[in-house]
Parts: C-alpha cells; sequence; structure tokens
C-alpha cells in the first residue's frame, strides 16, 4: 500500500473519465446538488453521475431528474426513504457494475470532496498500479474547518480500526474513494455492515483481505459548504462495535478452519505472520492543491 503525491493520466479518454461511475448519495442535498454535479462532470466529462436519493424532502430527488432530463451524463436512483448511507452506495455500485462501469468513484455531495481531484484519484487505477485508491485526509493532506471533537473523531476511529484490524492506509473513514470495478465486484455486499464511518472501514477491509493495491492520494477535506452534518454519536458506537465484530468473527472463523466473507485463499493476513500494518512508501510529487 503506498501513498502518491500526484497521478498520471495515462491517456486523454481516460482522464477524461471514460467507463467511471461517480455514486453521489443524497439526503437533503438540494442546495447542493445542481453546483457539485456540474462540477464533477466538468472534472470527468465523460463519466456518468448516478445520484442516489433517499426520498429526501426537500426536493433533492426533483432536482436531479431534472437534471437528468437534459444531461444523458446524469443517472438516478429513487429510494423510498433514509436507510442509511452504506446502503445508498451498495445500491449504486451495484447499479455501476450492471452498466459496464471500468471504475467506480464515491463521494460525498456537501462539496466535502473536491471534484477538481476526481483525475488524480482515478489515476492510479488508470495507470494499472491500484485497485481502490482512497482520498487521503491522513498522509499529506488535511482537514480544513473541523473543530477539535470532531477531528478527534475521525482520526481516532482510523487509528483504531488500522490497529484492530492490522490494516495499512492511515484514513479508514473517509468516502472519497476510487475503485477498480472488477475489484469491487469480487467484494460480497451480502452481510456488510451498512452504516456511515463503519461502511468505509469494512470496504477498505475487505479489499485487503482480498488482496487488493491500494494507494492513498493526499487531499484537503473541507466541511460542508451549505446543509447539516449527518454525523451522530449512534454511527460513531456503531463503528467501534463493528469493528471488534469483524476482527472477532475472522479470528473465530480461523479457529473453526473456514474462510469469512472478503477473504482469499492465499492472501496472507499480517497478524498471522506476525507482522506489522505495512507503512506506505512516500512518493515524489505535488500535492494537489
Amino acid at each position: 500500500m503506498t501513498t502518491v503525491g500526484g497521478s498520471s493520466i495515462s491517456s486523454s479518454s481516460a482522464g477524461a473519465g471514460r467507463g467511471a461511475w461517480i455514486v453521489l448519495p443524497t439526503y437533503n442535498e438540494a442546495e447542493n446538488l445542481p453546483g457539485i454535479a456540474a462540477a464533477i462532470l466538468a472534472a470527468l466529462p465523460e463519466a456518468t453521475l448516478l445520484v442516489v436519493d433517499d426520498g429526501s424532502p426537500d426536493g433533492t430527488g426533483r432536482l436531479a431528474d431534472d437534471l437528468a432530463a437534459v444531461d444523458a451524463r446524469v443517472r438516478l436512483r429513487h429510494r423510498p426513504a433514509k436507510q442509511g448511507l452504506g446502503r445508498a452506495y451498495l445500491d449504486g455500485f451495484e447499479i455501476a457494475l450492471a452498466g459496464g462501469a471500468t471504475i467506480v468513484i464515491q463521494m460525498d455531495a456537501d462539496w466535502s470532496h473536491d471534484p477538481a481531484a476526481l483525475p488524480f484519484l482515478i489515476g492510479p487505477v488508470v495507470d494499472g498500479v491500484a485497485d481502490l485508491v482512497i482520498g487521503s485526509r491522513y498522509t499529506r493532506g488535511g482537514v480544513v474547518d473541523w473543530g477539535v471533537g470532531r477531528r478527534l473523531i475521525s482520526r481516532g476511529g482510523s487509528i483504531f480500526a488500522r490497529l484492530i484490524l492490522r490494516l495499512g492506509p492511515h484514513d479508514l473513514t473517509g468516502g472519497f474513494k476510487a475503485w477498480r470495478a472488477s475489484t469491487l465486484a469480487t467484494i460480497p455486499f451480502v452481510g456488510i455492515h451498512a452504516g456511515g464511518y463503519v461502511f468505509q472501514i469494512e470496504m477498505t477491509f475487505r479489499a485487503t483481505r482480498l488482496g487488493a493495491r491500494i494507494v492513498e492520494y493526499p487531499i484537503t477535506f473541507r466541511d460542508r459548504r451549505v446543509g447539516q452534518s449527518k454525523m451522530s454519536r449512534r454511527i460513531v458506537v456503531e463503528a467501534l462495535v463493528v469493528v471488534v465484530q469483524l476482527r472477532a468473527e475472522e479470528l473465530w472463523a480461523r479457529v473453526r478452519g473456514r474462510q469469512t466473507p472478503g477473504t482469499v485463499a492465499g492472501v496472507p493476513d499480517p497478524v498471522a505472520a506476525g507482522e506489522p500494518p505495512a507503512e506506505p512508501a512516500p512518493a515524489p510529487g505535488p500535492d494537489l492543491p
């Protein structure tokens, strides 16, 4: 698992996002959606934007319908009610994979994730050097506009999960990711604990156990411009509990001589080998402004 400071784009079509699908979950993001959708498609003009709306009472779904009516690159998945961020992503992933995506990107609709970073995020996948790229706040990136409490929760959650699950990536709770579609398709979605933070952690955990090549790309994360944060105490507690549960299930399955979902025969577990999690190797290149 490596960290990159700059990514090359192999071809103009790949750099423009051909074959990429951006899965954008929304709930009450009417103020953000028109602008963020335009910025995403400006960054990756040949990509497909899939808005997954959980029945937003503020009319976000209707706005997405209007966007789709005038731009064939925009598609919409209406869901009847709020069912959690993880479920929205899994639903979107299945649609993107069925639609023939070669790269699947996940990101927030609230401007926390900069659309200008998208060509750089997909670069290592396009270049064939990564199966999953994580937009990382904890390599050479950072966070802007967060209070001390939110910083502690996010950074502490990543450190806790990294230690318990023996994972290499530094940012395990972030949701700005680019997946090689063939890698994403190998992860069994059944049984995923689809919450907020815990969904992000578990997907990286399962990708790691499947032997995926993971790269972290430094980003600057900014707090949402408008609207209210979806973070809650319940989401934080759920993440802590499920991280322990994932490790317990893995150890129990090993004791019983069975594989757990999201593992692959022949992929060594660093704990079993008595090795610490791999440290990212630094790579030259400027940070994305």
